[in-house]
């Protein structure tokens, strides 16, 4: 099964003009912000191949997430280590994703969240789908441009802090991750209320930025 528009036009039959999917990823890492995506897809100019971002390669998603920056309305944005510390997680996805759709150049008037909660800053009437990147065109934009970018991030964050894998775990918590964070230990970059990052901190091994 493939996404698809029907999401979008029940919504537009509703007398919806402007549909935004959103979708954030980098819940589970241990390291790295959460990037959230808001997209308002031009109907007339729909790339061929939207999906569900896991579902897709690395370079498809690369290609795929620069026709939707040069088609539709997008914006990115984030919440940082800080913030999913100080927040939890949940909360600052879905503060990334109020940021996403507060930075569209567009205000939309009906939103497709990927998820079962509806984030509570949103002030713009939306649904939300459980697995929505696998339903919704929308979302399933989104979901390309939010994991592209990230992984981007990810591995520039890896040239500065080598042996952590991160330009492949993308943060996530592989054995070699786990093991580095026992032999390398944390670094600024690493969520302290992380389990396996809490418990690197609570023997005492963090390194300088």
């Amino acid at each position: 099964m493939s996404p698809d528009l029907s999401f979008e036009q029940a919504a537009m039959a509703q007398g919806a003009r402007a549909v935004a999917g959103v979708d954030e990823v980098g819940r589970g890492p241990l390291a790295g912000p959460v990037t959230a995506a808001a997209v308002i897809l031009d109907l007339s100019a729909i790339p061929v191949g939207l999906n569900d971002s896991k579902r897709l390669s690395a370079p498809r998603r690369a290609d795929l997430a620069e026709q939707i920056m040069a088609s539709a309305e997008v914006s990115i944005a984030h919440a940082s280590v800080e913030e999913i510390d100080s927040l939890n997680v949940l909360r600052a996805a879905h503060l990334a994703m109020e940021r996403a759709v507060a930075g569209l150049p567009k205000r939309p008037d009906h939103l497709l969240i990927d998820g079962n909660l509806m984030p509570r800053g949103l002030d713009i009437p939306g649904e939300t789908i459980i697995r929505g990147d696998g339903l919704s065109m929308s979302i399933a934009a989104a979901s390309i441009v939010a994991k592209t970018c990230r992984d981007r991030i990810m591995w520039d964050l890896a040239q500065h802090h080598p042996g952590y894998g991160w330009e492949t775990n993308m943060g996530y918590p592989s054995k070699g991750h786990i093991a580095a964070l026992q032999n390398l230990g944390v670094t600024p970059h690493h969520r302290r209320s992380f389990r396996p990052v809490h418990n690197i901190l609570y023997q005492g091994k963090c390194i300088t930025p």
